[in-house]
Order: C-alpha cells, then structure tokens, then sequence
C-alpha cells in the first residue's frame, strides 16, 4: 500500500523546482522550497509569475492565487524540508551535485519518508547506491513546463522498495498528473526515444541539409507532431539536450546520442532556448 503524501519538500527553485511546488501547493499540499539565500527571489518570482499566467487564463482567480502561494514557503536551510514526506531533489543535471545532495538528504530525511529525484537522465541506482537507505529513493521525472505538461515517469531502480514506488506513483496522481513506470536505465522512457530524433534533426540543420522551418515543418506536417525537434528542443532547454544526451551516450556508447558540435557552440554563446530568449528560434523573453 502507498503511503500518504500530505507534505513536500523541494530542493532547487529553478524552472524545474518551482513548477514542482507550484503544482503540488495547487493540490493543496504545504510546499518548503529550499534553495542558495542568492536564488530564492529568483524561485519565488517564477512561481508568482506562473500563477499570473493561470489566473490570465482564468485556470485560476485571484483568491485561489493567494492560497497556493500562501502554501509554499522558501528557505535556505535545508533542514526546513527534511519533515516533509516526500522530499524531491530538483538541482541542474550534474552527477557530483546531485550525489552529494542525496547523501545529505538521507541523513536528514526520517528512513521512512521517500526522497525523490527529478533527474532527467542519471540512472537512479547511481545515486541510490551512494545511501544508507537506497529503498527510499525513487525518480520522479516531471517535465517542463510542470504546471502544463501531465506526464510524470516513475523510475524504479534495483533497491527501490515496491512500497515507495507505489507511493510516488500515488504521489503524481494526486498532483492531477498522468504517471508512467520504468525501469531504471539512463534516458528512461521518453529522452531514451527524443534524443536521437533530436540530435539527428540537429545535425541535419548543422550540415545546410534543410532550413529549420523545414526541419520542424516536416515533422509537424508529415509525421502529425505537434511541435518540430527544434522547437521541442527549444521548449525544454539546450543545455538540458547537452546534459541528457552527453549521460546518455556515457551509458550507452551509442553515435545517435553524442551531443552534435553545434549544441555545444549554442550553450557557449548563451542561446539556451525559449528561457534564455533565443535558441534554434528566437522568443520574447
């Protein structure tokens, strides 16, 4: 059986982690989002910012705004999220960072609260294994934007306990969310199938094979996509597209998902994509 979730801690307030506690605050579970003294006006802004846009589109009013803020509190300590029931890890995709963070976790959190992790790519057994208490780590996989997008991938590892993967799984229901499980293998589900497709329509537009129009047009139009590969790539980040595929390659060796030059050339001149207001495409901030 699932355990109740009736609290949640976030750690990283960035895009990611914000729209985690935004969502969860929505559900109406108490939030505390611990990040760097430096970044919390940062998260708190990209939570009221988000919350605008949903009572613009009359998701939500003005009252029911309030109450979700209201929910969420922002820390630096990292104490301060330690009693929640499910604490999930929401940092940048890098392994040292991440393990550290996770083993800082396990002595703080109680062994029978679940720590989750938001990782986009890194195996979870590389991150479990580095525990007293591996059973209780889980990826939980959201993608971006959070408070848009429904699908949440459970990820099981070899050491998850069955208990709290029923947990997490009764977790992202809860948060109106559409969960999906799988096994524990760098990419998952969904970047194990995107990021090949992308880094191929990436090297395509590298090469003057075709314009980007007709790269992301062709998708759209003749295999029914809702969105092109350059555009999908712009939507979720290219630094996250760098990140996910260079793990991806480590694990696998496999050509198709070794980043192409012209990504790393992108991320050095600051052209990230839709956040950073220019990418493959360029956008209003």
């Amino acid at each position: 059986m699932p355990r109740e979730i009736n609290s949640v801690g976030v750690v990283g307030g960035g895009l990611m982690g914000a729209g985690i506690a935004e969502v969860s605050a929505v559900a109406g579970l108490p939030v505390a989002v611990r990040d760097l003294p430096q970044f919390l006006d940062a998260a708190r802004a990209r939570v009221e910012k988000s919350l605008a846009g949903a009572v613009k589109r009359g998701k939500i009013d003005q009252a029911g705004r309030d109450e979700v803020l209201a929910r969420i509190t922002f820390t630096p300590d990292l104490k301060d999220v330690a009693g929640a029931d499910i604490v999930i890890e929401a940092v940048p995709e890098v392994l040292d960072l991440k393990v550290s963070l996770i083993k800082e976790l396990d002595e703080l959190v109680s062994p029978d609260n679940v720590i989750a992790t938001n990782t986009s790519s890194i195996p979870i057994a590389e991150l479990a294994g580095k525990v007293q208490h591996p059973g209780r780590v889980v990826g939980v996989h959201f993608f971006s934007p959070v408070p848009v997008m429904k699908l949440v991938e459970i990820v099981v590892a070899l050491d998850t306990d069955p208990q709290t993967a029923e947990t997490a799984f009764a977790f992202a229901k809860k948060l109106d969310k559409h969960p999906i499980r799988t096994k524990d293998r760098s990419g998952f589900i969904v970047n194990f199938l995107l990021i090949g497709y992308v880094n191929a329509a990436i090297r395509m537009y590298e090469e003057g094979f075709a314009s980007r129009e007709d790269i992301d047009d062709g998708m759209r139009l003749g295999a029914g996509h809702p969105m092109g590969p350059l555009t999908v790539a712009d939507m979720v980040g290219l630094d996250i597209v760098y990140s996910v595929g260079n793990s991806m390659y480590e694990e696998f060796k496999r050509e198709e998902y070794a980043p192409p030059p012209l990504l790393k050339r992108m991320i050095a001149a600051g052209r990230l994509g839709r956040k950073s207001g220019r990418g493959f495409y360029e956008y209003d901030k």
